[in-house]
């Protein structure tokens, strides 16, 4: 998934923002939303940094024991 793709879903799921595109027009640019929706978005992304980093430090580790086994 891209950056823009999670950041779309995240915004979608949690903020009730259907797309992120600027569309020029403020009742569709601009949004009221609670600062409960905006904690829950910040700790969806953080959520999906850290898993994000967790598999890159997985892969690493497998590729290095594959490595030291050569």
């Amino acid at each position: 998934m891209s950056t823009t793709d999670l950041f779309t879903r995240i915004a979608q799921t949690h903020l009730s923002i259907e797309t992120l595109e600027t569309r020029h027009r403020d009742s569709l640019d601009f949004h009221d939303v609670g600062v409960w929706c905006v904690r829950d978005a910040l700790q969806a992304a953080y959520d999906a940094g850290l898993a994000e980093g967790r598999r890159n430090a997985t892969a690493a580790r497998v590729a290095a024991t594959a490595e030291s086994k050569q």
